[in-house]
């Protein structure tokens, strides 16, 4: 026979699990300085830049 899961603990748990992965993304977003935020945006407009570069015309 198989194991008897109670529904009401595995939801809770997977909430749980999603909050705590929510929030690491949310640390390594929102925990830096304005100086590594600026760095981060230079580097994806120039990538931006560079790939808008290569694109051929149709």
């Amino acid at each position: 026979m198989g194991e008897i899961v109670n529904l009401n603990r595995a939801r809770k748990v997977r909430a749980k699990a999603e909050a705590k992965a929510t929030a690491a993304e949310n640390r390594a977003s929102h925990g830096r300085t304005k100086a590594e935020r600026v760095k981060a945006e230079k580097e994806r407009a120039a990538a931006a830049r560079l790939l808008d570069g290569a694109r051929r015309d149709e």
